[in-house]
């Protein structure tokens, strides 16, 4: 009698969630000395504070016990700020000086913005690594002009029915560019996911403006008897502010954390894939929270809005490896070391803010 020899069978593997470790007091002591400096260089510190910034949020941001790092260089930063401020003061001025030479500014800057933007995110992503592992961005100048200059304006002429098409576009142009040592990633979201994500918020708020209008209506009618001149504008101003609260609880929530889901969900890298579980709900709170209370401290609360925003988002992501992940980094680290990275000089210029 012949006899078959099953292989074992390999138990699912766990999933490894991201957390963030860092405090909104330690923040809070980067963000003051940052903000103080800045101000008394005129702003030249800003791309010393940025570095100082992003090397704290990617420290303090875990997967699998290890961290993230960032390794940007405050001067490469610095260069992108002064391209940024010329960009922008030669908009102003032309603007004060003749509309034609406003506008021949404006498509001076539409034609390099996207040559700038890949540029930005090679170097984003050239200096961020996890174990030690540099990530990389292959995306195209050609592809960028697509993405960031020919779709949006197509999104303009169709009176913006093709944002939700746009958008989906560059996050596709930004995660199927992207590498980690040398697996590719890649995604799998839909337009159409896209689309309904915006629809529905559209729809939220298409009811909220509706209930506004309503409400307008009935006080210019004079409906409510004890509103009359100057209390009819207050009434108005209030349900202006009305619709601007129950937006950033209702609408703003559920917009972001379902593209952030749609996003994240439709991500993958080497057969392992990604998981968001943002809720409207959840972001709501930190949300009106975070704006709550950095309105009435002054300000002085967006330290910690900003670490309480960071541990929500990554606390509701996890990777789901197909294999084990110890392996998979070290097989990266192998093959990256034998193709060799590339330089870093390549990457001198950085334009986000």
């Amino acid at each position: 009698m012949d006899t078959q020899v099953l292989a074992p069978v390999q138990p699912p593997q766990r999933e490894h969630r991201f957390s963030f470790t860092g405090t909104g007091a330690e923040y809070f002591r980067i963000w003051i000395v940052n903000l103080v400096l800045t101000i008394l260089t005129l702003g030249i510190f800003s791309a010393w504070a940025k570095v100082r910034r992003l090397q704290y949020f990617y420290r303090n941001t875990h997967l699998a016990d290890s961290s993230f790092d960032y390794h940007g260089s405050p001067i490469a930063i610095l260069k992108g700020r002064i391209i940024g401020f010329v960009l922008f003061a030669a908009y102003s001025v032309a603007a004060q000086i003749s509309p034609l030479l406003w506008l021949c500014v404006l498509l001076l800057i539409g034609g390099i913005m996207p040559y700038l933007l890949a540029t930005s995110f090679r170097f984003r992503f050239y200096n961020s690594s996890y174990r030690g592992l540099r990530f990389g961005f292959s995306g195209s100048v050609k592809g960028a002009y697509g993405v960031f200059l020919g779709l949006p304006i197509a999104t303009l002429f169709t009176a913006y029915l093709l944002a939700p098409f746009t958008h989906h576009r560059i996050k596709a142009y930004q995660h199927n560019n992207t590498r980690f040592g040398q697996a590719s990633f890649g995604f799998t979201a839909t337009e159409g996911s896209f689309y309904r994500a915006y629809i529905f918020a559209f729809l939220q708020f298409l009811g909220l403006m509706i209930l506004l209008g309503v409400g307008a209506y009935l006080v210019s009618k004079g409906k409510i008897a004890h509103l009359h001149g100057e209390n009819k504008i207050l009434a108005f101003v209030l349900g202006a502010y009305a619709l601007m609260i129950l937006s950033m609880l209702l609408v703003l929530p559920y917009f972001i954390s379902r593209i952030q889901n749609l996003i994240w969900n439709g991500t993958h890298i080497g057969g392992n894939r990604f998981s968001s579980t943002m809720t409207a709900k959840g972001l709501a709170w930190i949300l009106v929270g975070n704006f709550v209370l950095t309105i009435v401290t002054l300000g002085f609360y967006k330290p910690f809005a900003a670490v309480r925003l960071a541990r929500y988002h990554l606390q509701n992501m996890a990777l789901l490896p197909t294999g084990d992940m110890n392996e998979f980094i070290a097989g990266e680290q192998q093959q990256a070391g034998a193709a060799g990275m590339e330089t870093a000089a390549f990457f001198d210029i950085d334009v986000g803010f």
